[in-house]
């Protein structure tokens, strides 16, 4: 039992400290953005402990500061009617994680918290999460085939089903409508291609240069809101479906890394990106365009220059070169956060009443109405893009009927690979010196590598 404990801290640390986790929740790019790993301003916020469940209360840990305010809404719902309070304490990014292992190695977890794919498997495979199959099985607010499918299958291990999905994300372009005026070019329309992308990003950036301005920015930890689309575009998978291998290094791999490659030559330097973070660089009007998560708008639905900012339907790549988007060539990855309890709350009843609420048609419907996040069942994200007055968010919604969703590539220890990809041998160097095509080309082959033998020792 002690080597079962030792291994399991090992294991719950190397997930923790491997990188930082992507989507649906982590912010600015300084990232990850896409998280990935990155924790912006939206991760952070008061710190609570989550100590665990006593008498009539339960405990909830979240990380965004910016859905607080109306999942406690939805919660106190659910406690006028059950007599039980919530109390959901926003912890900010890093010490989330530090806390859940912490109380997974023997400490409190709290009773009802977020789970993320790059987590997921370890907790589920250690039984620290409350195994939900017979709470599912009577509860007629439950049918898992009205959630997207990712969402459900990443919360399932060895047939068991451990948290409820909270949420799906998808991908748009973002843009500066002043900026491009300003500098007589062209707005984003949903006819755009990357090639488009990269010819308006080298004018801003051409005009821009005596104000410092630049056409586009993006990290190399900004994945699932970036460059992993482009990949996806041209016909390459990070991950393949059965999530035993990669087609990184193929030769469709390279056209979509090399588009990316060609994107940063007009780009803001990485070591500007790293000391500021693609968001901040946005808001601070320093760049025409970067591409960000149905996650971040309440980010710049409340900046100083909002009025300046729209979202626009993610470009596509024209691989057959006919001139429209054809099935496949334009792609979202799509992640989402599920609700999951602690296998040792002392009140599990109440812990999965509580995640079912959020998860019911009803609360997933007022998730949206409250401009949460977009939903994790099936059809309920409409009004979502309503939520916010005088932002047209309709690409968010837009991609699912008009481009190709592909759930955000992941094994079982994600962060292994992940953060590896971001490294030196990885896509480093290409990214920090994007002129010289060859360097690119490299680091697909070693990405084919990293990713093959991360998932051979997994």
């Amino acid at each position: 039992m002690k080597n079962k404990k030792r291994l399991l801290a090992l294991g719950l640390a190397a997930v923790m400290t491997a990188g930082t986790l992507t989507a649906c929740g982590s912010g600015d790019s300084g990232n990850g953005g896409g998280g990935n790993a990155d924790s912006g301003s939206e991760n952070s916020g008061d710190s609570g402990s989550g100590s665990g469940s006593s008498g009539g209360e339960l405990q909830v840990n979240i990380w965004d500061n910016y859905q607080l305010e109306g999942l406690q809404a939805i919660a106190d719902e659910w406690s006028e009617k059950s007599g039980i309070k919530v109390n959901i304490n926003v912890v900010t990014w890093d010490s989330y994680w530090t806390l859940l292992s912490s109380g997974a190695q023997g400490g409190e977890m709290p009773d009802v918290f977020w789970m993320h794919s790059n987590t997921a498997q370890m907790y589920m495979e250690n039984n620290l999460l409350l195994n939900l199959d017979e709470y599912i099985a009577k509860d007629d607010k439950i049918d898992l085939a009205n959630y997207y499918e990712g969402i459900v299958n990443l919360y399932s291990s060895n047939g068991s089903q451990y948290a409820l999905p909270k949420d799906h994300d998808t991908i748009a372009l973002l843009y500066n409508e002043a900026i491009f005026k300003k500098y007589n070019v062209d707005t984003p329309t949903d006819d755009w291609t990357w090639e488009d992308v990269y010819e308006a990003s080298k004018k801003i950036t051409e005009a821009g240069k005596a104000d410092g301005v630049y056409g586009y920015a993006v990290n190399v930890s900004n994945n699932q809101d970036g460059w992993y689309n482009i990949v996806q575009d041209y016909g390459a998978e990070i991950i393949t479906e059965d999530h035993k291998g990669t087609t990184i290094g193929s030769d469709k791999g390279k056209e979509g890394m090399e588009m990316v490659r060609k994107i940063l030559t007009t780009a803001v330097p990485q070591s500007a990106v790293a000391e500021s973070g693609t968001d901040s660089l946005f808001t601070s009007n320093l760049v025409g365009m970067i591409t960000q998560g149905s996650w971040m708008v309440n980010t710049y639905y409340t900046a100083e220059n909002a009025a300046d900012y729209k979202w626009a339907l993610l470009p596509y790549a024209d691989v057959n070169g006919n001139g429209q988007c054809d099935e496949g060539e334009r792609c979202s990855a799509y992640n989402g956060l599920g609700w999951a309890a602690s296998a040792n709350c002392s009140n599990p009843d109440a812990a999965y009443d509580l995640i079912s609420y959020f998860c019911s048609e009803e609360g997933q419907k007022k998730q949206s109405e409250l401009g949460v996040t977009m939903d994790g069942y099936v059809g309920a994200s409409d009004a979502f893009v309503n939520a916010f007055e005088g932002t047209d968010l309709s690409a968010f919604t837009k991609i699912e009927e008009e481009g190709t969703l592909f759930f955000r590539p992941y094994t079982r220890n994600t962060t292994v690979w992940e953060d590896a990809l971001q490294q030196a041998g990885g896509f480093l160097e290409p990214w920090q010196n994007p002129e010289d095509e060859a360097l690119m080309a490299t680091a697909c082959d070693n990405a084919q590598k990293i990713i093959d033998d991360a998932i051979a020792n997994e």
